[in-house]
Parts: C-alpha cells; sequence; structure tokens
C-alpha cells in the first residue's frame, strides 16, 4: 500500500503545546502498548504498519515540520516537502510525482490519501487497505471514503452514494451544512466526507498535466510558489464522474480543539499534575517541572508549557485561534532530527537553551557572524568539532565559540548541554552552514 499522510496546519488551537513548528500531531499525549506516551503522527504511523507491514509511507508537509518528522519517527519514511502552502491538491499533485520520479512507483498503483492526524482504531487502516485494492480494479478514477456519521454534524461536507451498499456510485456531495440540513442528508443516506480517498497514480498525474504544466517532480517543486491555492475537492474530486465512495462505520475523531482531543485521553493528567476529588471532567496536560494543583473545578482543560499557560473552559477552548493571533512570542520548544531544544530564559543581549541530542546524531557544522557560543555540557558523552579540529566532550566540559567558528557536536551516547547565545543580533537567520568534508 502507498499511502500518503497530509500534514498540515499550524496547530493554533490547541496552543500553548502547539505553534507554528509543533503542530497537534506531534503532541505526545496517548499512551502505546508499552505504555510510553507518543504522538497522533506516531500513533497512526505504527497503526499503518500493523495493517500491512509492507506500506510505504509518503508525509507531504511543509519544511518547517521536517525534522519534528524525523525526530519521532526516524529518517525511513518518505517526506514530500511542500516549499510554501497551497491547499490541498497542489500538495497531493506534489506527492504524487514525488512518488513518481523519486520514488519510482509505478503508475498504475494505487495511492491511499488521508489526514495525519485522524484518532481512529486498527480497522481504520484495515479499511485504508481495501479502498486501495478497490482503486486497482480501475472501476472508477476516485474512490472515497465515506464515513457512517453519528451526529448532524456542521464541520463535514457530505457525500450522497446512489445504494447503501459497500461500495457504491457516488450521487452528489454536498458542503457543509447547518445542523437541520446535516439531519435531511443523513436521512438520505449520507456520508461524512472525512477527505480520505484512493486513485491509481497514473490517473492524478495525468489530470495534474491537464491543470499544470511541468515536466516531473523538480519541475514542479520550482514552480511550487506560482501554482493557484486550490482544494483537492474543488479541482478534481466535484468534477470526476468515474467515482465511488467506500463506507466505513468504525470510530472516527477528529481531534481539532481541546474539547475533542480531551475525550481521547486515556488519563485526566499528563505531566506532574493533581486532581482534588471535587473535580469532574477536568484534563490537566504540563510539560512543565513544576506541579499544577486544580481543586474543584468541572468540564475545564488546563495546559502548560515553555509556550504559555491555558486555563479554559472546555466548550469555550474552541475559539482559542483569534487570541492566541494577537500573541507574538519566540518558540519555546522544538523537536528537530538530532533531538530537541527547550529555551530557558531571554534577555535582549542572550539566550539560553537546554539542547539534547539523541544517540548517534549530530548538528549541522556551522557558525554565526554575529554571535558567541557556549556549550556546558551537563550529561551523556560525545565529541565537538571546532574548526576542524576534534575533542571528546563529558559533564562538566565547557566549550566556547566565539562568532565564525565554524562548530559542531556529536552525541555518542544522549547528550544534553546548555546553550549560551550572546550578542546584540541573536537571530535564528544568523547561520552559515559548511559540508562536513571541508572540517
Amino acid at each position: 500500500m502507498n499511502i500518503v499522510l497530509l500534514s498540515g496546519g499550524s496547530g493554533k488551537r490547541l496552543w500553548p503545546l502547539s505553534n507554528d513548528i509543533r503542530s497537534k500531531q506531534f503532541i505526545k499525549i496517548f499512551k502505546n502498548e508499552e505504555g510510553a506516551y507518543e504522538s497522533m503522527v506516531q500513533r497512526v504511523y505504527r497503526q499503518i504498519k500493523k495493517a500491512d507491514p509492507e506500506a510505504a509511507v509518503t508525509i507531504a508537509t511543509s519544511k518547517a515540520q521536517v525534522s519534528a518528522i524525523h525526530n519521532q519517527l526516524g529518517e525511513n519514511v518518505g517526506i514530500s516537502v511542500e516549499p510554501c502552502r497551497r491547499d490541498t491538491f497542489p500538495a497531493i499533485v506534489l506527492a504524487s510525482a514525488y512518488l513518481a520520479d523519486v520514488q519510482g512507483v509505478d503508475l498504475s498503483e494505487p495511492v491511499v490519501v488521508c489526514p495525519v492526524d485522524p484518532y481512529v482504531e486498527d480497522d481504520y487502516f484495515f479499511a485504508l487497505k481495501r479502498l486501495g485494492e478497490q482503486a486497482k480494479k480501475g472501476e472508477a478514477n476516485l474512490v472515497l471514503m465515506g464515513i457512517e456519521p453519528t451526529y448532524p454534524s456542521e464541520k463535514y461536507g457530505y457525500i450522497i452514494p446512489e445504494d447503501g451498499g459497500a461500495v457504491s456510485k457516488v450521487s452528489t456531495f454536498k458542503e457543509k451544512p447547518d445542523e437541520a440540513t446535516a439531519r435531511a442528508y443523513i436521512e438520505q443516506g449520507a456520508l461524512w466526507n472525512g477527505g480520505v480517498f484512493a486513485y491509481q497514480l497514473g490517473y492524478l498525474l495525468k489530470k495534474a498535466h491537464e491543470m499544470i504544466q511541468f515536466a516531473d517532480y523538480q519541475d514542479l517543486y520550482q514552480k511550487y510558489s506560482s501554482l493557484p491555492k486550490i482544494s483537492f475537492d474543488y479541482a478534481v474530486v466535484e468534477k470526476e464522474e468515474k467515482i465511488q465512495v467506500m463506507r466505513f462505520s468504525g470510530e472516527w475523531k477528529d481531534l481539532g480543539t481541546w474539547n475533542t482531543l480531551t475525550e481521547a485521553m486515556e488519563e485526566n493528567t499528563v505531566g506532574d499534575a493533581m486532581l482534588n476529588d471535587t473535580c469532574t471532567n477536568v484534563h490537566v496536560v504540563n510539560e512543565l517541572k513544576v506541579p499544577v494543583l486544580a481543586m474543584g473545578l468541572h468540564d475545564v482543560v488546563i495546559s502548560a508549557s515553555p509556550e504559555g499557560i491555558l486555563v479554559s473552559d472546555k466548550g469555550q477552548s474552541s475559539y482559542i485561534k483569534p487570541y492566541v493571533d494577537s500573541i507574538d512570542q519566540q518558540i519555546m520548544f522544538a523537536e528537530k532530527s538530532w533531538g530537541s531544544f527547550r529555551v530557558l530564559d531571554v534577555e535582549e543581549e542572550s539566550l539560553t537553551i537546554k539542547v539534547t541530542l539523541n544517540p548517534g546524531h549530530k548538528m549541522n557544522y556551522h557558525s554565526h557572524r554575529n554571535r558567541d557560543e557556549v556549550w556546558i555540557v551537563i550529561s551523556g558523552r560525545g565529541r565537538t568539532l571546532l574548526d576542524g579540529m576534534y575533542r571528546k566532550v563529558s559533564p562538566g566540559d565547557v566549550i566556547v565559540m566565539p562568532a565564525g567558528c565554524r562548530h559542531t557536536v556529536f552525541a555518542d551516547t544522549e547528550l544534553k548541554m546548555v546553550e549560551v547565545q550572546i550578542g546584540r543580533e541573536i537571530s535564528v537567520l544568523d547561520k552559515q552552514k559548511y559540508p562536513m568534508t571541508e572540517a
């Protein structure tokens, strides 16, 4: 099975745990079978591999999310990087060209596309496999997954099938309705459109070439910023005549707000938190190293991270976005391909960060023009490279790097350091990278 996971969004509806770099799919709040916490993307990836160990997974995403994906899923997952945001049609075309031209997938092979962050059980992924098999038959150019609705939702579009079969031709599509209209659709046998579908790779690329002039993946990547912003539904689905829908009646949730997210949490608290026995329907997610105590609260979510603290009635938490939009703050935590960092202190001419490198990983070999840096090793062992000179490091070692010094660090074990940046112009843009062969 070739599966494309669409991973986008800024994650502002789940502030303060999410931000422009760390979207909701990377927040670790679900327990896996071993009892460890995992994120939505880790959970979905694990479930895909359980349903089909040979599945080839490609994630269509922005450059800002690539490091977090590698951090959580490793280096073997395929990634189709969007140079900029252009809605779902350009993203799916780029991912399809990536499969054909970079991964060498045959044009007759089926491709299944779905969001990266549904909260579903294993039966959903076995259904995805059947969806791809249905597309392989060639009876239709597109095969959609229609979710059996559980209530008259105003958040989803609706698919009305021609009959009540497990697989049916599509009669028509309906836009997101009001509640009364949604109830009428459901009485007609309508299904939720969850943005899940399958097609043969050659079909989609043929459609793309009819609408976009490009030679191959690299050419499309270079032209990407000039492509019109348009959804896959508008560009392809609503114009396709040979289209089927496959019913899915299992559990399916969109965990897009704190209210819906907490419904899926197995525990009321994650992190250092306590609730007294007068609290009801209260959930706490605490990433800070200080305790949170809640008493006498009802229907409340509390979330604490280096980005900020949220205390909200669960119903009101759906309206968080405009308030978060008004917050102008430096990113305080991020996962990188080599590990993670957390900002400890911000001053006018200094920045203090705690850096964690995963075993066997290293930073880029780089320098800064406008700032000096100091590393203080607090745990683990590794090696630094400063202007071509290697040095072993262990707890208590202090490494000083003046502006212009080329430097990197290798982690032989998990390596934790405090990094102090000192300068009048501290910026993420002040970074010159060098190939390791120059060292």
